[in-house]
């Protein structure tokens, strides 16, 4: 973190790290000077390293709302409605964590207001567990932003929707892509979607984040190589199922 003396903050938007310190810490060194970390849940699951993950986002002090992964990790939800493959992750990752760490997760909000913004892992209309891709999400969810500029993840794919009343919808949707940034001033609302750190689903399996510049109100999405094979292993070490471990190589 670096020490600001002005209103002026440098954040790095992170979500669905999914217990993959490499690919998160591959993050951090490419944002470089940071005045705070907003995590759009889903810290844990899939992957083999959830206390560190929690660790590192406790160190950095984040502002981190939780996710449907956050529950499932702890027990608060079922994970009847998880894949077979997600669900195996979650309770191995449950049988790991200590209970410091369980009541930790299960404090965590399920919404938050921070710097003018709203953050939230699924939509407003269900934080934990609605994606927010069509339009039908995207118009509830609008519709419930009390600012004008939020922030989601769970979809794993990074996401600009731009208010727009010329639009016969009424917004727009933008596929984000590396260095693309963006300008938020304005009357109109915006949801981004910073992607995944941990488990990309757009057939880039680079990590995905951006940073959020609070007083020139741009975002700036970033894409990061990481060691991936690293991770693999960790996995495999742990026999975590396989298919989770071959799709990181893929970004799908």
């Amino acid at each position: 973190m670096r020490n600001s003396y002005t209103l002026t903050m440098r954040i790095a938007v992170v979500s669905d790290i999914h217990a993959n310190l490499v690919a998160f810490d591959a993050v951090l060194r490419h944002a470089g000077e940071i005045d705070g970390v907003w995590n759009t849940g889903d810290a844990v699951g899939y992957g083999p390293q959830p206390s560190e993950v929690i660790n590192r986002l406790r160190e950095l002090d984040a502002v981190w709302v939780a996710g449907n992964h956050e529950r499932a990790a702890t027990g608060a939800i079922s994970t009847e409605d998880f894949n077979e493959g997600a669900a195996a992750a979650a309770h191995w990752t449950r049988d790991r964590l200590s209970d410091a760490e369980k009541s930790g997760l299960d404090a965590l909000p399920e919404t938050c207001e921070t710097a003018g913004c709203v953050l939230v892992h699924g939509t407003l209309r269900d934080p934990i567990w609605e994606y927010l891709a069509g339009r039908y999400s995207a118009e509830a969810h609008l519709a419930l932003m009390p600012v004008r500029i939020g922030f989601v993840g769970h979809t794993h794919i990074p996401l600009l929707i731009r208010e727009d009343p010329e639009d016969d919808d009424g917004f727009e949707f933008i596929r984000m892509r590396d260095g693309d940034s963006y300008d938020l001033r304005g009357e109109h609302k915006f949801v981004l979607n910073a992607g995944s750190v941990g488990q990309p689903r757009d057939d880039d399996p680079r990590a995905s984040y951006g940073i959020f510049d609070t007083d020139a109100l741009t975002f700036t999405l970033h894409r990061v190589d990481y060691d991936i094979k690293t991770t693999q292993k960790l996995m495999a070490d742990e026999d975590l199922p396989l298919w989770l471990i071959q799709r990181l190589s893929s970004g799908r």
